[in-house]
């Protein structure tokens, strides 16, 4: 019971944002830049894979400090740590894959069972994995590692499909474009689980943006359009600024909504 005169409690507002349609555009380009970005910085610049790792790791820590610092859902800070942690989660992969010879099929089922992982200590520790309520520096811990582990994830599955099953760029994007299709029928027919639904969407999300950014950057020899990576990225790029900015604006309007039904 509260004290006398104690003013109830004011939730804190959630860290990350509502998942809409934007969510879901903006994270599919943001994974698709990211395998393109990592692959123009680590080939094209000729930084290699290792200096390319250290200076992007050295990028994306700054920007998760600003975003921690936040407290609520930031537009730009959120996004662009999503974007640099898609570019880490790419670059670990290709590591271990092209500096440390291991197999996509090992990192496939190795990040698969540290993803699994860090969910069950995240649901022990919090008894939820809901991303409506990250409103907790602990719960935001969680929820950035489980991002990182997504994308790494994503790659090395993507990787595996079109490149050592040989099934083509194009053709990997479609299946897991499918995949998720029959997630999300699931979701809206049978009800499957809200929580799981979109931890499977997000994770297969991954795949799906980096097997059409490599389709649509690599040469028509290695499978795709040929429009090469600066190109592809800085296209990316530029929708996902549009689309920062477009949210941005309508949160800066229903701040300014809520300040006036207050005042009033």
């Amino acid at each position: 019971m509260l004290a006398p005169n104690t003013p109830p409690a004011v939730p804190s507002p959630n860290r990350v944002p509502d998942v809409t349609l934007d969510f879901w555009l903006i994270k599919l380009m943001a994974v698709t830049m990211g395998e393109t970005a990592a692959d123009y910085l680590a080939v094209n610049l000729g930084l290699g894979l290792t200096v390319t790792s250290l200076i992007m790791a050295g990028v994306l820590i700054v920007a998760l400090v600003l975003q921690f610092a936040q407290k609520r859902y930031v537009p730009w800070a959120y996004w662009l740590a999503v974007v640099l942690i898609s570019i880490i989660g790419t670059l670990v992969t290709d590591n271990l894959v092209d500096n440390f010879g291991v197999r996509l099929q090992t990192t496939t089922i190795a990040f698969s069972v540290v993803l699994a992982a860090t969910f069950a200590v995240w649901y022990a520790s919090e008894r939820t994995l809901s991303v409506h309520t990250i409103f907790t520096t602990r719960r935001e811990i969680f929820y950035w590692l489980a991002i990182l582990f997504t994308f790494s994830l994503g790659t090395a599955a993507g990787d595996l499909v079109a490149e050592s099953f040989d099934m083509g760029y194009l053709a990997t994007g479609l299946l897991f474009g499918g995949v998720i299709a029959l997630i999300a029928l699931a979701y809206y027919l049978i009800h499957l689980n809200a929580v799981l639904a979109f931890w499977l969407a997000y994770i297969l999300t991954r795949p799906l943006g980096a097997s059409f950014g490599d389709w649509l950057s690599r040469p028509p020899e290695y499978g795709g359009l040929g429009f090469g990576t600066i190109f592809t990225s800085l296209i990316f790029l530029g929708c996902i600024i549009a689309l920062v900015l477009s949210m941005t604006l309508r949160q800066t309007a229903g701040d300014a909504d809520e300040i006036l039904l207050e005042s009033d």
